[in-house]
């Protein structure tokens, strides 16, 4: 079969926004904002580089919708009005190279560094997670607080020219908390039962919906499991995924793990054969017989085989990749092109290194290699 006919790239829609193919940027955290939040020429040149790969659609690292939210430094922000223009001229960027970009709006909730911030972190529950560190467990009114921030954050994002918006409701940010028993012991309507724990999730999803209106694509993205200890499990990621269809949501992106999981992170390493690729494909499979709404499934998947599979066979409609792009940003229009070896990615985590220390995202390797 003629490669360039393949079922990945097809062009699709998701709610009137067109897709090229079914390959999706997965969020991924560069560090090449300013410190205020702002775009930056550094992580514009980035997105356009992305775009230019041949990717169907970018969904940018995680925007805090609110200060005390931040996750780190050089995190992008969409949590005041004068932050817009300069999110736009990036998307503007974007666009003239022919992609859609999606912002995808987050709160780190319990893991927001005091250090960075200068505030007090927001917890779901103070009796929660590993640290022994000063948290603020969230009255009913911070709850409603954050939802119209989500919701005010996500305006920002359609004023700005994106063409989509994601909630992050995964890897153990603020909303993902609120859905796992390990970080809530809430005793209100936000906690208990599945029902009870997706209820600010649901909340915000509608919010985000009222400021977008009926026309924009707002996608989420989930945990199929936590992989802690009293963590979300799969069938009460189903139950949340059935309550975010109900509510008009367009796309799931499926996940795991958080960054308390250790192997079981959602970022894994020694992805060094095809049975280690796509570690969340089975889950993803589960929410396919549950679900209508379209899914991207990400999480390891480095070939070109094991992608086309996975649509296939149905267990997802979109392919979602973070890491492979940060060292071959035009891995799409590689394979379009005939050339179907497999990412060059080693899944390493060296690119962890000057991420941390404040150098932006790039792969190390790929950097060494070019240097000889």
């Amino acid at each position: 079969m003629n490669k360039k006919t393949s079922v990945l790239f097809e062009p699709t829609h998701i709610r009137g926004m067109e897709l090229k193919n079914r390959f999706v940027r997965s969020a991924t955290y560069e560090n090449m904002a300013a410190q205020d939040g702002s775009t930056t020429p550094a992580l514009t040149d980035l997105m356009v580089r992305l775009a230019r790969g041949g990717v169907g659609l970018i969904i940018t690292s995680h925007v805090f919708v609110r200060p005390e939210g931040q996750a780190g430094p050089g995190q992008l922000g969409l949590y005041k009005d004068d932050l817009v223009e300069g999110f736009e001229q990036m998307v503007r960027a974007v666009h003239e190279q022919d992609c859609p970009i999606a912002a995808q709006v987050s709160h780190a909730g319990y893991f927001a560094p005091a250090t960075i911030t200068g505030l007090t972190p927001l917890a779901v529950s103070v009796k929660q997670g590993p640290s022994k560190t000063v948290r603020k467990e969230m009255t009913l009114e911070d709850i409603q607080g954050l939802v119209q921030a989500f919701g005010e954050a996500a305006r920002r994002a359609k004023e700005a020219g994106c063409d989509a918006v994601q909630i992050h409701g995964a890897h153990g940010y603020l909303l993902s908390q609120f859905l796992s028993p390990a970080f809530n012991r809430r005793t209100d309507r936000y906690g208990g039962p599945v029902e009870n724990r997706a209820r600010a999730l649901i909340e915000v999803t509608a919010r985000v919906r009222e400021a977008v209106g009926p026309d924009f694509p707002v996608l989420v993205k989930l945990n199929s499991q936590d992989f802690v200890e009293n963590g979300l499990v799969l069938e009460d990621a189903l139950e949340v995924g059935t309550m975010l269809q109900e509510g008009g949501i367009d796309a799931i992106e499926v996940s795991g793990g958080t960054i308390v999981s250790g192997k079981l992170s959602p970022s894994r390493a020694g992805i060094l054969s095809e049975d280690k690729e796509a570690y969340f494909r089975e889950n993803a499979k589960a929410f396919k017989q549950r679900l209508q709404v379209p899914l991207m499934l990400v999480g390891g998947i480095r070939s070109f085989e094991v992608a086309e599979s996975l649509v296939q066979k149905d267990y997802a409609d979109y392919i979602s990749m973070s890491r492979p792009f940060i060292r071959e940003p035009d891995l799409i229009n590689r394979w379009k092109s005939g050339d179907l070896a497999k990412a060059t990615c080693l899944s390493d985590g060296k690119c962890w290194g000057p991420l941390m220390a404040g150098e932006g995202l790039r792969c190390v390797v790929e950097e060494a290699l070019n240097k000889r």
